[in-house]
């Protein structure tokens, strides 16, 4: 019994990855047939229709009215304005290079923490910021397939509120599961893409059937599956090792690329990407004297502070909610 569960938790982590790497190819498939406004609402309201559906069997409760402005926010950010910035980006920014650049999202929520949450920034974690930033501007400069450097730049402003999303989804964290907090946010954000709709209804109808496809198939596999199984994984799995698993999505996406659309990525930008990478595993290094005192390491963007082993009002434990916090762009990665 327990090498089978062993053997399901990393299926889920590995099918995860791949299911946020195949994201940024699909869209870019997506986005040349629908077009960046029917692209996002659909992806959005397909992964808020699975969500719900799925929410009565994940014991997934109504959220407290008081909590709805963050609600909101999350889902503005998130959802809605990370799916119009990075299917606008993706336009003319190669898939690879997106996943590169969005890879940097722990950088970001870094900074909004210590701004807007007075969350203590050590040493380490300013260097690996720091780091993570060079190396996003190294990928947002080069010229190879990665195209102009205003599309870079937007996907960079999608890494951004990614990261607004990320601290916006803390204060939640502490009173509900990390599944409980994307389904909230999903169905927000599709309140707040409905203006898209119309537009959506005419490009639909006259949409290759390829690129439908993908507009479902990143709203119910990368969007609405991959979290859920990112969330069976992290609650069976280390911190640490749920966290690196992250780190495979960038060149995983780059052979997903490669063989899905014959995309070779610049030299400059894979030099710029692993150095965005290897700020990020700074800006996520632990603390030894923090093991010692018997703390667990906190998530990407969370340097210091640890919560109880139980979130307040009983919920679940604190893996999948601390974790929930890291990703990139659930969607894809969060998020893709």
């Amino acid at each position: 019994m327990q090498p089978h569960l062993v053997s399901s938790r990393f299926l889920a982590l590995t099918g995860t990855v791949v299911l946020w790497a195949s994201a940024f190819p699909a869209i870019r498939v997506g986005v040349d047939g629908l077009g960046v406004q029917a692209l996002s609402f659909l992806r959005i309201a397909v992964a808020a229709v699975a969500l719900l559906l799925v929410a009565p069997f994940a014991k997934v409760r109504v959220p407290r009215s008081c909590d709805l402005p963050m609600i909101a926010l999350c889902g503005v950010t998130g959802i809605t304005a990370y799916q119009l910035l990075l299917n606008w980006g993706e336009v003319n920014v190669a898939a690879g290079t997106a996943s590169l650049l969005i890879a940097i999202v722990p950088a970001f929520s870094v900074l909004l923490g210590s701004l807007f949450l007075k969350e203590r920034v050590s040493r380490h974690i300013v260097l690996g910021t720091v780091v993570a930033l060079a190396g996003a501007a190294v990928v947002s400069m080069a010229k190879g397939t990665g195209g102009f450097t205003v599309s870079a730049l937007i996907v960079l402003a999608a890494a951004v509120v990614q990261g607004v999303y990320h601290v916006a989804t803390k204060p939640l964290l502490r009173h509900y599961t990390g599944l409980e907090v994307a389904t909230y946010a999903m169905v927000a954000g599709m309140v707040f893409a409905l203006p898209l709709a119309p537009a959506t209804w005419h490009a639909t109808l006259r949409a290759p059937a390829d690129a439908l496809a993908c507009a479902l198939y990143l709203g119910l596999l990368p969007s609405a599956l991959g979290f859920v199984i990112w969330a069976y994984a992290v609650a069976r799995l280390p911190l640490a090792t749920s966290t690196a698993a992250l780190y495979l999505v960038p060149p995983v996406t780059l052979v997903i690329s490669f063989a899905w659309l014959g995309e070779v990525p610049h030299l400059i930008e894979l030099a710029g990407g692993a150095v965005g990478v290897a700020g990020v595993i700074m800006i996520n290094g632990r603390n030894p004297a923090r093991r010692h005192r018997g703390e667990r390491g906190g998530a990407p963007g969370r340097p210091t502070g640890g919560r109880p082993a139980t979130v307040h009002g009983g919920n679940a434990r604190r893996g999948p909610h601390r974790i929930a916090e890291t990703v990139p762009g659930s969607l894809g990665p969060t998020k893709e």
